[in-house]
């Protein structure tokens, strides 16, 4: 059956992907980018099939005019992709606070908007998938990318408990977890990368140095061949909550859960400790 999207920052990326795989099937796409400029050559190829919308996702009122539009030009909506986004790059102590409030804000608010104007359409017609593209990078953490983190850390559980909550419309939901996708002209594919800078302190240059030469490793994926995942995922009855895109993460997040076990396991006495005895005290009084 024809679907219809709501895809955010498909100027490109695997946004871009996402849309083109999506119309080259017959569906049709609301695609949204700061700049329609940038959509231009979708339109020309496509036609009417494509709905072109200039969107801000930090614009909540624009966010919930351009869901709006979608939805009256095509009647419904079936795929809601929140794909905007980017890194916000720097140590903990190096962010300004308007870059930790810009990075929450396109990242994690700028979601939300998208999912509280698309939901009640989608309530109503009880049906629906919404697809929050999240990351490795919120799973497991490296030094420098706290912002980053910090953002697609918080849509992880947003997202989960948004599942719960929308289950029962027969609204479905995924949270993709991407590696390392060579999404600008073959860039490097760490999650990390090519993201805003903060401006470095040289007490961090030593980590800096580091964590650079380690990065870029692990293979890039290809956009194209992760868009036909997608569309096998959207098309599937029984999606997962969660889905990793990509290869060489599944391993170090395999290992961070098991040293998160390890590490509860092996404090368990402490935490018991902590816990107390208030009953012993309920019992000690009422003697």
């Amino acid at each position: 059956m024809q679907k219809v999207w709501f895809v955010t920052g498909s100027s490109r990326g695997l946004g871009r992907n996402f849309v083109e795989a999506a119309l080259a099937r017959g569906d049709k796409v609301a695609a949204t980018a700061r700049n329609t400029a940038s959509l231009k050559a979708l339109a020309d190829t496509y036609g009417d099939a494509v709905l072109p919308l200039e969107m801000d996702v930090t614009d909540r009122a624009a966010v919930f005019e351009s869901v709006q539009r979608a939805r009256e030009h095509f009647g419904r909506l079936d795929v809601i992709v929140n794909n905007a986004g980017y890194a916000q790059i720097g140590a903990v102590e190096e962010l300004t606070e308007q870059e930790l409030r810009d990075q929450l804000e396109t990242n994690l608010f700028g979601a939300v908007w998208v999912v509280q104007a698309a939901l009640p359409y989608l309530r109503e017609q009880r049906s629906g998938h919404i697809i929050q593209l999240s990351s490795a990078a919120g799973v497991i953490a490296m030094p420098l990318g706290g912002a980053y983190h910090a953002s697609k850390w918080a849509l992880e559980g947003l997202n989960e408990a948004l599942a719960g909550e929308v289950a029962e419309f027969g609204v479905k939901l995924t949270i993709i977890e991407p590696g390392g996708f060579a999404t600008r002209d073959g860039a490097n594919p760490d999650p990390l990368a090519n993201g805003h800078m903060a401006k470095p302190d040289p007490a961090y240059n030593g980590l800096r140095q580091r964590l650079g030469a380690m990065t870029g490793k692990m293979p890039a994926g290809d956009p194209a061949a992760a868009a036909q995942a997608l569309l096998k995922l959207v098309d599937s009855p029984n999606p997962p909550v969660r889905v990793l895109f990509g290869k060489g993460f599944h391993p170090l997040i395999e290992q961070a859960y098991a040293d998160r076990l390890k590490t509860w396991s092996d404090w368990q006495d402490l935490s018991f400790e902590a816990h107390g005895n208030l009953e012993a005290r309920v019992v000690a009084r009422g003697s």
